[in-house]
């Protein structure tokens, strides 16, 4: 279980850290004093087309400590000094679907900085517990969130109805329709409780969360000012599938390599790809250029847990199959591994079988996507997957899920005439969303509306070398410091980045900085200075 919350904690997305916002960034110039009513009776609402509103309350909340609850897998967080505010909820139901979709408003009492902030889900789960809520209103926004009427990060019993067919309408929530519904509701509410609306209105969510981000970039161009849409997981319906891929390539090769062994190959991977980028930094600079062949370790032995063990050809085939991606029966690529540097021991995981031998172990957010919503049959073990199987499942998800999840689509002119701006980072050492799949949807868009520089004008994708998802636990790449501050000056200050502020505590604690490139750009040391300093480095086109 210990595990299981280290990995899952690195899926979540870090957001009240991404809610800080440092002085740099100005406050909005109609930032006046307001006047502040804490009242369902004040809050005139409108509902959003097709719904209807069911219910509408107001709390004051005085200033003190935020009890996060648990909400399985992870424990619950406390959140100290959170000022007085009001806290806003809403249900919004569409007649006649039997859906009710929560929409929570905080707003501070006294200090807001004039604007509103709704932040995304992660997993299953389509909003906030209470931590990002807590971190904006402690640095002045009104915020906001949605549970979109599911449930929470591992809980997909909302996905089929009584007859065993897809819940459509909890689905269509999740997918997409109660995001644009709570700013519609959040939006209406900011108003009603400051007597004005807010001078700028962004959007702040990484993994499921830059998903939404996006789905709101392409559909509802004009609900944020900006975006700030992290490992966004865009391609839901071919990354979902795709991140099994190590279980059924295990099953396949009847080879389980333990965390050990997958461990030394990331670790030798990094070792003889490290120096690419002319730095000795223990992070590859751009992955897309090693060629690290894991069979370069057959027959090392290594102590795991105690034991002896040998890295063999197997496990070197297993490893291989991993980076290079799920491929079709007839050997056509499907879709993108993790990149060569991520940790694989979330999606190749194994554990003991009943009889001692070793059997896969998937990680559960993929694991339920396919055996509930594609396979239809919650007991189904991904992890019993051949070959055959996995390319029929994979095709089944695009299908049927494209239109519905995918979150995919290019066509981002919409935003760009709106004004408003997308922004991005994703981490090239993330094992749970493949970040070639960012990459190749940054590439479609320039197909789509006329080259990079015209795309850069409104949407802007920065890589993260060494960087998980999320920026999560054990994170070894320098992260996005202030992301959100880069975005804000981007919107209100019409000062595009160039590039992204990044920081790490190295193992003695030193902190190490970078700035990350503008894609496509890729960071190169300058051949002197040092190693700890993003000055040392400058970004270059790449080199394949």
């Amino acid at each position: 279980m210990r595990r299981l919350l280290t990995v899952f904690a690195a899926a979540v997305p870090l957001v009240t850290a991404a809610v800080y916002l440092p002085s740099a960034a100005a406050e909005p110039e109609n930032s006046a004093s307001t006047t502040f009513r804490c009242a369902s009776t004040t809050i005139p609402l409108k509902a959003p087309a097709g719904t209807k509103i069911e219910s509408l309350t107001a709390v004051s909340r005085p200033t003190g400590t935020v009890e996060v609850p648990p909400v399985s897998p992870l424990p619950g967080d406390t959140i100290q000094d959170v000022p007085a505010h009001c806290e806003v909820t809403a249900t919004v139901g569409h007649p006649g679907a039997g859906d009710h979709a929560k929409v929570q408003v905080w707003l501070p009492e006294s200090g807001w900085n004039g604007r509103f902030q709704a932040v995304g889900g992660s997993a299953f789960a389509a909003g906030d517990y209470g931590s990002a809520l807590a971190g904006a209103v402690k640095n002045g926004y009104a915020v906001a969130t949605t549970d979109a009427g599911v449930s929470s990060y591992l809980d997909v019993s909302w996905a089929l109805n009584s007859d065993g067919r897809i819940n459509k309408a909890s689905l269509e929530n999740f997918a997409s329709r109660s995001e644009h519904e709570a700013a519609v509701v959040a939006k209406q509410v900011v108003n009603g409780v400051y007597g004005r609306p807010a001078s700028y209105a962004y959007f702040n969510g990484c993994s499921t969360g830059g998903r939404q981000g996006y789905v709101e970039a392409q559909n509802h161009p004009g609900d944020y000012d900006g975006i700030l849409a992290d490992a966004p997981g865009i391609n839901w319906d071919e990354f979902e599938v795709a991140t099994v891929w190590p279980q059924v390539v295990m099953n396949e090769e009847h080879t389980y390599p333990t965390k050990c062994e997958l461990a030394l190959a990331t670790r030798s991977a990094v070792k003889a790809c490290d120096t690419l980028d002319g730095a000795a930094d223990g992070v590859i600079g751009d992955p897309a250029t090693c060629d690290y062949d894991p069979r370069r370790l057959i027959g090392t032995t290594l102590e795991c847990d105690g034991e002896q063990i040998t890295f063999t050809a197997a496990d070197a085939t297993v490893v291989r199959k991993i980076w290079d991606g799920p491929r079709a029966t007839s050997n056509k690529k499907l879709w993108y591994g993790p990149a060569v540097g991520a940790d694989l021991t979330a999606l190749a995981d194994s554990k003991s079988g009943h009889d001692g031998t070793s059997v896969g172990a998937p990680f559960p957010v993929p694991a339920e996507w396919v055996s509930t919503f594609v396979k239809k049959q919650p007991a189904y073990d991904v992890s019993t997957a051949g070959y055959s199987e996995f390319q029929k499942l994979f095709r089944q998800s695009q299908a049927e899920f494209d239109d519905v999840i995918g979150s995919d689509d290019p066509d981002l002119s919409g935003l760009r005439k709106s004004g408003g701006k997308l922004l991005t980072w994703h981490g090239q050492a993330d094992q749970l969303i493949p970040t070639q799949g960012t990459m190749d949807y940054r590439e479609r868009v320039e197909k789509e509306l006329g080259g990079a520089q015209r795309v850069d004008d409104f949407y802007r994708l920065f890589l993260a070398p060494g960087v998980n998802h999320c920026a999560g636990p054990g994170n070894t790449g320098p992260a996005p410091t202030d992301a959100l501050g880069a975005l804000i000056k981007w919107v209100e200050q019409g000062k595009a980045p160039q590039t992204l502020s990044a920081s790490v505590k190295d193992p003695s604690g030193k902190t190490v900085t970078r700035d990350l490139c503008l894609y496509p750009r890729v960071p190169q040391y300058r051949g002197n200075g040092d190693l700890a300093d993003a000055s040392s480095f400058r970004c270059v086109r790449p080199h394949h």
